[in-house]
């Protein structure tokens, strides 16, 4: 009896479902019409607000490029992939400020460019405060009277500064005054008046400014004397991030008897990595028997062919001076082994005249090297100063000069040397994120009033 009331009970829940098939077939159906067409009338929306933002001033359609990535300051792996993939795309609109573009008469091609640049930034959108801190000065009149902003600039390095004026003045070669023009009187003479015309026209835009920020005290003398705005003018030490070297243990035992001497810098004219070369030279052939040997190991990065060039002429340079077996090239390496020859490093080496500042002098204090910087510019002024009282780093500016201040270092006891590794390292603090942020908000205040 019990197996045939299991089976009709069976039955009828079976009934029971089928009766309720049909029903729930339909309301299936139509809960899955209803959210095709909630999805069809979200998509319409987002479409035509796509539309509508994809038009531009000037009535042409514009293409809108979208990146997720909500850890894109995490600097791994694929944040890497995140800004070369931003970096390829914003090549595609910034030809205009190429200096490639310009092989003559480059500081007015790229401030002119610049304009252009501006420009189209402004017919996209109007801000309430702009603020330049890539140094296109010429953009500034453009949206302070034109887009009836208040502007603010973070100068890093002047378009054009008086030192520039005096090289060409005294008709001395570089990076910037080619020897053809320096050996040409009649050049000279009419590179010097365009640079003067430049240099006038260069302080006039950027009188514009509310509010001016420079990145150290060298660049603030310059601006001082093109711009004339002492009074809405600070300096604002660019952030450094100096805890990612403090983190660094400093010890002076190294793993191997060699002493490293290295150089962190981009492979750029500017930067004189030859002069590191031949100073390294000059101390091989005055070493003595007391110290023990040495290795120069050059760190920095290859943007392009040119730079690539610039190497393998230093390369050249190693092999005629003989030295090319104590003469290292770390290209484009990862952080982390940038950070493993910092924390072996006995001096940290800066060559470049008149550097504006120097984020990577900081950095190599911060790691615990001993730093032997030019005699100019942010590292003479603003870095490479007693720190109560104590000596944090030594400066030097000809090829002998670099190579007695290297033999000096070298030959100090390991307790003088972390002394001033320890004064060094006390001194950066200044330069960190948490110190920019505080400066930075404080300077610009004034743009939200």
């Amino acid at each position: 009896m019990a197996a045939t009331e299991r089976v009709w009970f069976l039955c009828e829940l079976l009934r029971f479902f089928y009766s309720l098939f049909l029903p729930g077939l339909i309301v299936c159906g139509t809960l899955c019409l209803c959210l095709v067409i909630i999805l069809w009338r979200i998509r319409v929306l987002l479409q035509r607000k796509k539309n509508s933002a994809s038009i531009g001033k000037n009535g042409k359609n514009k293409m809108v490029i979208a990146f997720f990535h909500p850890y894109c300051n995490a600097g791994g792996g694929g944040e890497r992939v995140l800004w070369c993939a931003l970096r390829a795309l914003q090549k595609k609109k910034r030809y205009l400020v190429e200096d490639s573009l310009y092989p003559h008469f480059t500081l007015l091609g790229q401030s002119l460019g610049s304009i252009f640049l501006g420009w189209e930034a402004l017919m996209q959108c109007v801000p309430d405060v702009y603020i330049d801190s890539m140094g296109y000065a010429f953009t500034l009149p453009l949206f302070k009277y034109l887009g009836g902003c208040r502007v603010g600039s973070y100068v890093h390095y002047p378009t054009i500064s008086t030192d520039m004026l005096s090289v060409v003045k005294n008709q001395n070669a570089g990076f910037n005054n080619a020897a053809f023009i320096t050996k040409n009187p009649f050049l000279s003479k009419v590179k010097l008046i365009y640079y003067y015309l430049f240099a006038s026209i260069y302080g006039l835009v950027g009188s514009c400014s509310d509010v001016v920020m420079v990145n150290s005290s060298w660049t603030l003398n310059h601006i001082l004397s093109l711009w004339k705005v002492g009074h809405c003018t600070n300096i604002v030490y660019p952030p450094c991030d100096v805890q990612t070297f403090l983190d660094i243990p400093l010890r002076e035992k190294k793993m191997t008897p060699r002493h490293l001497l290295v150089s962190v810098a981009q492979f750029r004219p500017e930067k004189n990595h030859a002069l590191q070369i031949r100073a390294f030279a000059k101390l091989l052939n005055k070493k003595t028997e007391s110290l023990p040997s040495l290795k120069l190991v050059l760190i920095g990065g290859c943007r392009n062919q040119d730079d690539e060039l610039r190497v393998n002429q230093l390369r050249k340079l190693s092999e005629d001076l003989g030295v090319q077996e104590d003469v290292e090239f770390k290209i484009n390496i990862p952080f982390d082994e940038l950070k493993n020859y910092l924390s072996e490093a006995t001096i940290g080496l800066h060559t470049m005249w008149n550097e504006h500042f120097g984020i990577g002098v900081v950095e190599c204090m911060a790691a615990g090297t001993i730093i032997l910087a030019h005699n100019s510019g942010g590292p003479k002024l603003d870095i490479v100063v007693p720190h109560e009282g104590e000596v944090t780093g030594f400066l030097a500016e000809s090829e002998d000069s670099y190579a007695e201040t290297m033999a000096h270092i070298l030959s100090m006891s390991a307790e003088k040397r972390l002394q001033i590794r320890n004064s060094a390292r006390a001194s950066v603090s200044r330069f960190s994120d948490q110190e920019f942020e505080v400066t930075f908000l404080s300077s610009v205040e004034k743009l939200f009033k």
